[in-house]
C-alpha cells in the first residue's frame, strides 16, 4: 500500500507546509539525507494548541499536538521530494516538550509523532528519537518535533 493511501485510510490530508518563522529554511537535502526543521502543531486555523504541559495542557492534548507536528513533518517531506515513496527511512525524530519542571512523561507525548510515522510509513517509519522537556517553546506551543529522513 502506498504512503498516500495509508494517509487516506487514516483520514488524514497533508497541510500546506509551513514557511519558516525566522532565518532558516524548512528543510535541507544533503546527499540522501533530508533534515527537516522543527514543526509546530499547526492545523487549518493556525497553531492548534498553546500552553505548557502539566499546567494548562494535558498529556493527551500534547500527544495529539505531537501527532499534528508529525503530520506537518510529512508535509515538509512531500514538499522536499515530491513523492513520499522516495522516503527510504525515517531515521530520527527530535521531540521537545514545553512542560513544568516536575513533568516526566515527555516520551509519552512524543509517541504521538512516533506512532504516526509508523502508521504512515510502516517499518520505514521506525526511528531513533529524543524526547526532551524544556521550559519554553516558540509561540507557547506544547511540543515541537524535527526529523532526519533517508531518501532515494
Amino acid at each position: 500500500m502506498s504512503v498516500e493511501q495509508r494517509l487516506r485510510d487514516l483520514g488524514l490530508s497533508l497541510p500546506t507546509p509551513a514557511a519558516p518563522a525566522a532565518n532558516y529554511v524548512p528543510y535541507v537535502i544533503s546527499g540522501n539525507l533530508l533534515v527537516i526543521a522543527g514543526q509546530l502543531p499547526l492545523g487549518p486555523e493556525g497553531i492548534a494548541v498553546h500552553g505548557k504541559v502539566g499546567e494548562t495542557v494535558t498529556t493527551e492534548q500534547a500527544t495529539e499536538a505531537a501527532r499534528l507536528c508529525a503530520l506537518n513533518l510529512i508535509a515538509q517531506m512531500k514538499a522536499a521530494v515530491g513523492d513520499l515513496e522516495r522516503v527510504v527511512r525515517v531515521v530520527r525524530l527530535g521531540g521537545f516538550v514545553n512542560c513544568v519542571d516536575t513533568y516526566a512523561d515527555q516520551p509519552k507525548v512524543v509517541n504521538g509523532a512516533s506512532d504516526l510515522m509508523v502508521e504512515v510509513f510502516g517499518d520505514k517509519g521506525k526511528h531513533a528519537r529524543t524526547a526532551v522537556g524544556t521550559n519554553s517553546l516558540p509561540f507557547n506551543v506544547p511540543v515541537e518535533v524535527d526529523a532526519m529522513v533517508e531518501i532515494a
